[in-house]
Parts: C-alpha cells; structure tokens; sequence
C-alpha cells in the first residue's frame, strides 16, 4: 500500500471516529485506487482523493412526532449530500433503528461511484432516519413523514437533491414524504423525490428495478464466462422489495429459487419458492416468513437460520450491509457456488469477497450489480421532467442497457488498470474516474 493511501486511510479513521461502516467502505475503494495512481499523478498532488472521501454537507436534525397514545416521540433525521461533482445529489432514504449518521455517511460514499457507472448526471447523497416503522400505524408513519419533511423539504429539489426509497421506506413512506412536500413548497415539483406511485409521476418498472438489474448484471457476468441461468439453483438473503423482484427476475429467466430469509430465518423450498405467495406474506400481510408453510406445506422454515446453509450453485445477498461473513463464504465455496452478486449494500465483508477471489467464484459488486434502482429513479426524473410516462418495457429495455453498460465498464476498468476479471476494482475505478474528471475541472470545490 503506498504511504499516501496508508496516511490517507488513518487520516480518515481519526476524522471519522466511531463510525466502522464509512471507514471499511472507504478503505476498500482506497486500495483499489492505488493503480489509478501511479499513472496520474496530479490525483494525490491535487488532495483529490480526501475531498472525495468529505461530505459536502451534512445534515442532523430533530423529528418530533406524536404517536396513537398521544405520547410524543423523538427521532433523528440524517442527509448527507456527499458529491455533487456529475449532478443533483441522488440517493435514497432509510428508515431503521439501526441508523446512524456512520451508516448514512457510508451509503452516501458508495452512492458516488454506483451513480458514476451508471452513466446518467446525478451525484452521490443518502438519508434517513432511526424511526422504526415496523409495527406502526398508518397514522404514526404519516405524523412522522410529515415531521420528517418540515425539515428536510428546505435542502432538497429536483436540481438540488432527489431522495428515493430504501430499507424501511416504501411507497407509503414516499407518498407521505411527496405529499407533505408539495404542500410545503406550495409547488407540484415532481422530480424532487422518485420512488413516488405511478399515479402521480412515479415510473413503471421502479419497484422492480433494484432486484431486476442485479440480475441483469449476474446474467451479463454468467454470460462472460460461458455460463447461464436457467435450470441453476439460487439462494437470495431478504425479503424486501430487491430480494422480492431478484427472485422473480431469477425465475423469469429459468433459475430456481430456494431459499430467501427475514430477520426471523429461512424458508427453504426444493421445488423452487412461490413469487406470488412471498409477495402476499411480505408485500401485502407484512408478515414473517415463518407463514410461508402455511401456504406451501412442502417447504421448511428455519428459525434463526442463514439462507448460506442452503447449497446453491448462485447466491444474491439482497438484505443489509456485511450480512455475508468470512463463515458464509466458506459455507457457499464448499457447497460448490459458483457466483455472488450483491443485490443490496455492502452485504460482503471484506474477508468474505477476498476468499471469493481466491476460490474463483464470480464476485459482482454492489456498486455495479445494485445499481439498477438508482439508475431507473433517474430515469423517473427524466420522465417527470418531460411531463411523460414510459411503458413498463420502455423502462425495462432501458435499465437492461444500463446493467449491460455497467458491466462493460467494470471490464474495462479491471483490465486497463491490471486487474483482469475483477469487477469490484472496475466499479470503483470506473465510477471514480468519471467524479475525478468533473472535480479536476471544477477546481478546487
């Protein structure tokens, strides 16, 4: 590791302290950038890389809410708008206990690179909250979206900043933020949040696109190395909406999907799961997988069990960030897994994807491979721009390309900077090339 990296890594630890998530995400993208660096330069004598590792600005504000009981309740809200350098701040909202202004920061710097591969004009920024929606009334989430909003409506805009969904934050959650929203700035400013229903400037193909594109880019992956899909067995951690839509899209193109997993375990089907009966449980009921039996009785839950016990020849962990242990790892390789691609962020720790490297299994990066949400919101906002709606297909064909387009870059990448293969180099040298390129010519900023 060279000294300015090695410097720059502890520089960023002591400005960052308590806050492990942002560090390890920097840290990764950091050591892939060493090549980068020996053919340019002007990057470390220009102090680019610690500019880029600095939010832009950083947003921490109070969200007093009143539940049913007519208690009031106090959360934090978080927006760090982390990168402007390609366009308007762009990244989604979390809704979770676990939510820490560390966490947000993280999500915010991989945001960067993800929304640079996928080729469209939008920066890097995250948000969110330590609410916890589960168990809640409609009522308590409405109270506390419009809360949210009184503060967060004067930093954001379609040419400002455009948050979108994300764990904890469905079309609920976005209709209510929208609503407050528009009544706030006393303007229909589309744009200025995606994820929103179809009925009212949302975009067709939006919910699918994050399980979607994970699966476009495995497919672009398989296809590299002469392999396919149909008729191959796969595991897919969560039940969310990208685990949700990943397992359909796997089961459009011929997969069979065994295994998906809560926080409460997992339901293991031989035959292959049930999109339709997942969806009802998850979706709709908003229940724990432990019902899925009671629909198919052919199938297994197992309490407080990893989807990664269940031998598979793919796997797609679409769930949280480092979900997919060193253990998990070795688990898959010795049940003969073939290939990883990461629906959801960050969910491999950094032992995890080095032993993937060493045993060969196709590693596809979340940068890359989850990029298919982020990149279909901006194709909402283009939408709301012009006043039109696109068909379901137009989308789809679209977010195809993009995948396709992705995937082609990560290649590149590897092999022109020495790492032949190795997608997770490529996405984050690809992705930071195009924010370097825009920030050397914007000056010091």
């Amino acid at each position: 590791m060279s000294a300015y990296i090695e410097q720059l890594i502890q520089t960023i630890a002591d400005r960052n302290q308590g806050e492990p998530l942002f560090t390890q995400a920097v840290e990764e993208v950091l050591h892939s950038l060493e090549p980068v660096l020996s053919r340019h330069p002007e990057i470390e004598s220009s102090n680019l890389l610690e500019r880029l590792c600095e939010p832009e600005r950083q947003i921490l504000f109070r969200v007093p809410w009143e539940d049913d009981e007519g208690r009031v309740q106090v959360n934090r809200g978080f927006r760090v708008e982390f990168n402007s350098a390609l366009g308007p701040y762009k990244g989604g909202l979390r809704f979770n206990p676990a939510v820490t202004l560390g966490m947000i920061k993280f999500l915010g710097f991989e945001q960067i690179f993800k929304n640079s591969l996928t080729g469209l004009m939008i920066g890097g920024g995250k948000g969110g909250s330590d609410f916890n929606p589960k168990g809640r009334s409609d009522a308590e989430i409405m109270r506390f979206c419009q809360s949210f909003m009184m503060e967060l409506h004067r930093h954001i805009g379609e040419k400002t900043d455009v948050p979108a969904g994300d764990m904890g934050v469905g079309a609920r959650e976005i209709g209510y933020l929208f609503g407050a929203y528009k009544r706030l700035i006393n303007r229909y400013e589309l744009g200025a949040i995606t994820g929103k229903g179809v009925g009212y400037g949302g975009s067709l193909g939006r919910k699918e696109a994050t399980g979607f594109g994970c699966v476009y880019f495995a497919t672009e992956m398989l296809a590299e190395h002469k392999l396919q899909l149909e008729r191959k067995t796969c595991v897919v951690s969560g039940s969310g909406n990208v685990a949700l839509y990943a397992i359909k899209k796997l089961q459009n193109l011929g997969a069979r999907v065994l295994a998906c997993s809560d926080s409460t375990g997992t339901v293991y089907d031989a035959a292959g799961l049930d999109f339709n009966a997942l969806r009802l449980i998850k979706e709709i009921e908003r229940c724990s997988l432990s019902k899925y039996p009671m629909i198919h009785s052919r199938a297994e839950f197992r309490p407080n069990k990893k989807v990664w016990e269940v031998p598979c020849e793919y796997a797609f962990p679409c769930a949280t960030q480092n979900e997919l242990d060193l253990s998990d790892a070795e688990t898959l390789v010795e049940h003969g897994c073939k290939l990883v691609a990461e629906g959801a962020n960050m969910p491999c720790t950094p032992e995890a994807i080095h032993l993937f490297g060493e045993k060969g299994v196709l590693f596809g990066p979340a940068k890359a491979a989850n990029a298919g949400g982020v990149a279909v919101s901006a194709l909402e906002m283009q939408q709301n721009a012009t006043w039109t709606q696109w068909t379901f297909e137009e989308v789809d064909q679209r977010l195809q390309a993009i995948m396709k387009q992705i995937h082609k870059s990560c290649l590149f990448y590897a092999n022109r900077y020495g790492q032949p293969g190795n997608y997770a180099h490529g996405a984050n040298t690809g992705g930071f090339l195009r924010v370097a390129e825009a920030m050397f010519e914007f000056g010091v900023t």
